[in-house]
Parts: structure tokens; sequence; C-alpha cells
């Protein structure tokens, strides 16, 4: 029996970077008790928010672990390079060139894929462009949401 094919957003990042917004989608995720796989497109990348999901407010962290911590099973936000998903996710976040249209029909068990991409960046809107058109041809569920300026998020398809 194959998974239901999982909605897929598009997120276009305008005023803030992924390091700004990536928090704050993986708290609601969260809120909903879901499980998070976020991959991106270099172990460089990795680390960056590895060290970001500890440090990024005063008040507050969010656990998470990659394959260098080991326990995927114990960890409800999982950093990957990969397009696995050893945590058993219900949502995956991908970003920094990171694949949703391969997520989408990776066969998981997602109820969410999710793109984020850099406007300022013209090969990612390229990229997602082009993911949304091959997704949409292939009838998933699709939204896109576009970032306000002050760093929200407004639905526009």
């Amino acid at each position: 029996m194959t998974a239901p094919a999982p909605e897929v957003w598009f997120y276009h990042l305008m005023t803030q970077p992924l390091e700004s917004a990536l928090p704050t989608l993986l708290e609601r995720a969260g809120q909903r008790g879901w499980r998070v796989v976020v991959q991106v497109g270099s172990a460089r990348r990795l680390h960056a928010l590895d060290e970001l999901l500890w440090t990024y407010a005063p008040d507050s962290f969010l656990p998470h672990g990659s394959a260098r911590d080991g326990d995927p099973d114990l960890q409800k936000v999982w950093l990957t390079t990969e397009g696995d998903n050893p945590n058993a996710a219900q949502v995956r976040i991908c970003a920094d060139g990171a694949s949703a249209q391969d997520a989408a029909h990776s066969g998981e068990a997602y109820e969410r894929v999710i793109l984020i991409f850099d406007g300022a960046d013209d090969s990612a809107l390229l990229a997602a462009r082009s993911q949304w058109k091959s997704l949409k041809e292939k009838s998933f569920l699709l939204s896109y949401w576009q970032q306000t300026e002050n760093g929200g998020w407004e639905k526009k398809a």
C-alpha cells in the first residue's frame, strides 16, 4: 500500500533569510505534534543550521539531531543532506537546493512537504518554478506562501 500524496507548500523568502524563518516554522510544526526532517543541500549548511537551532533566541532553543548525534527515533527535528526519514517525520522541509519534488515522490508518509526558497537567488526561483510545474502536472495539492515585510506569511496560491 502506498502512502497518500503529501500537500506541497512553497515558501518564498522575501525579507528574511532561512535562518530567521526556519525556527518559527519548526516551532509551529512542534506545536502540532509533528516530527520534521529538514533537508539541506550541503554539510556546511547543515552544520550552520545545527548551531543556529541551539542559539537562535536568548530564551529558547529547538531540540534536534543529525547523523552526527545518532538516535533519530528520539529526535522530533532531524537535520540531513540525504533523502532519508529516520525519525518518521510527518513533515519534510527542503531548503538550500534540496528537492521538494524528490521528497513528494519518495513514498514516505509525509503529510506535508515544504520547499523554502530564497527570492533573491535566481537559480532557486527557477528551480522552485520548475518543481511547481512538475508537481502540478502530477496533480499534487500545492500552496504558495510569500513572506511579508514583517516576516510572516501570506498565502498567494
